[in-house]
């Protein structure tokens, strides 16, 4: 079996037959001009400098057989899976359902809703809509994985302390291996980032293991 050796806080073994790689939320929304993540006040080139490396990632990904998992924040577009606890919360310039330079921000179906062209999903790629911060809330994500026989996960996107952390952490309480791929995965905050992956691998791996995609590329 393919092992990382150069993971921390050790190496990372997994049969590749039963690994998927998640790519969370590289969407338009967070990562081009005008969309949520601009509307926050945020510098979106920090998150759209990953992608070359995303992409890298997949092709490994779909080259050595592995089931590929796209996720999407995205809410219905009535709003009905978007509570006022979070659809009211901050003072961004545009809220999640306003009308955005690439259509209502974070609904389904909307241009900026989509993912980027350069890692976009090939056909048969599963793609999960979710409407929080986990892509196992509210979603089929977990059944569907149980379904493949799938035991280790490998994570890219963004942002890191948010929705990435935050799949990484579901996924460790329901027995999976996890490995967050460091140089794709973003945050607006630097620092968030770097105490993020801090955090994921501290105490031996208490949510699971960190390493560069240069590392991974050695199998």
């Amino acid at each position: 079996m393919p092992t990382i050796a150069r993971a921390k806080p050790s190496a990372f073994t997994f049969d590749a037959s039963r690994t998927a790689l998640i790519v969370i939320d590289m969407q338009r929304d967070f990562i081009e001009p005008g969309g949520f993540g601009e509307a926050l006040g945020n510098d979106v080139s920090l998150l759209a400098s990953i992608v070359p490396t995303v992409a890298r990632l997949l092709d490994h990904a779909r080259s050595n057989g592995w089931l590929v998992v796209h996720t999407r924040e995205s809410h219905a577009p009535d709003l009905s899976d978007c509570p006022d606890a979070k659809r009211l919360r901050g003072a961004p310039q545009a809220r999640i359902g306003d009308a955005g330079p690439m259509g209502r921000i974070l609904v389904r179906g909307e241009p900026g809703n989509a993912i980027v062209d350069a890692v976009a999903p090939l056909e048969g790629e599963r793609v999960i809509d979710k409407p929080g911060k986990g892509a196992f809330y509210a979603t089929h994500l977990g059944e569907e994985l149980a379904q493949r026989g799938i035991t280790h996960l490998v994570f890219a996107g963004v942002t890191t302390e948010v929705c990435v952390q935050t799949t990484m952490r579901e996924a460790n309480d329901r027995g999976y291996d996890c490995v967050l791929i460091e140089d794709a995965t973003a945050s607006y905050i630097p620092a968030f980032k770097a105490a993020t992956i801090e955090m994921i691998r501290s105490q031996g791996g208490i949510v699971g293991w960190t390493a560069m995609l240069d590392d991974l590329l050695e199998n």
